[in-house]
């Protein structure tokens, strides 16, 4: 099968597991994206440490995911908060554990299961305040995000790989990905608010006209943010992909990469006017 099918297929499959996951119910919710926490925080793991430390790697696995599910077991099921002091149990056993390497070698490198537990685990793991309104499952907001970095990410291909190709054409950050332009920059924000729009109007997004244009603008800014600092991670450890867990499209960091910010990011502007 051609590279082109086996992207479209899983790209598809893909597609269709999120939207499901997104809007079905709480436990399919829980259960997609501990997934997603665990395989891209591997995935990083695998980058930056390979088979080095893989005790404190999975020290670090534990720690992700029992966050991801207490805060959701709060907010799905109403458990007591203090049960999050449970994931200090093997935050306190990495350096505790360290004590008793071997080897000091690289010592320093024992850093990167805290940076991916802050860059990924952390922003996943409050994701489930997004998909409850009070005790109702809803996750339709967390959905129109998800389709606002999606068509983003097709506005930027489309217009970067036409007009930003041309040999006039100002790179946007050469350094870190060579192919990126600002025709592409700008292509992300005008379909990503474009859609924004639509969104309003389909009331997908209940907020009014001005916010929803501000949340397209954050979340094209954000998934560009998050997608050029994943490439720096990539670039620094000489990797192309994050992982081949998906077939044509690379790893689940590769495909979550803009989400880890831009949803933050909006999630951030909602809150702090009042809307969230």
């Amino acid at each position: 099968m051609s590279n082109f099918w086996t992207r479209t297929l899983t790209g598809i499959v893909f597609l269709v597991v999120m939207v499901f996951g997104l809007i079905w119910d709480r436990t399919l919710f829980g259960a997609l994206f501990v997934l997603v926490l665990w395989i891209a925080l591997q995935e990083f793991y695998r980058m930056a440490l390979g088979t080095r430390f893989l005790f404190q790697q999975k020290l670090g696995l534990v720690a992700g995911a029992a966050a991801f599910l207490l805060v959701a077991g709060h907010f799905f099921y109403g458990l007591d908060l203090r049960w999050l002091v449970l994931v200090l149990v093997p935050l306190l056993l990495i350096p505790v554990s360290a004590l008793f390497l071997a080897s000091r070698d690289a010592f320093a490198d024992l850093s990167y299961i805290y940076a991916g537990l802050i860059y990924i685990a952390l922003p996943i793991s409050l994701s489930p305040m997004l998909v409850m309104d009070g005790e109702v499952f809803d996750g339709w907001l967390l959905l129109s995000f998800f389709i606002l970095i999606w068509v983003s990410d097709v506005g930027a291909y489309c217009i970067g790989s036409t007009l930003g190709q041309r040999p006039d054409a100002k790179r946007l950050a050469p350094s870190i990905s060579p192919k990126k332009s600002w025709w592409g920059f700008g292509g992300s924000i005008f379909f990503c608010v474009a859609a924004a729009v639509g969104l309003h109007f389909l009331t997908w997004l209940p907020y009014s006209l001005l916010h929803c244009i501000v949340i397209g603008i954050i979340i094209s800014l954000g998934g560009t943010c998050g997608d050029l600092f994943e490439s720096m991670w990539k670039r620094h450890f000489g990797v192309k992909d994050s992982g081949n867990c998906i077939p044509g499209h690379g790893g689940m960091l590769d495909r979550f990469d803009s989400s880890l910010v831009a949803i933050p990011m909006a999630s951030v502007y909602l809150v702090l006017i009042d809307l969230l």
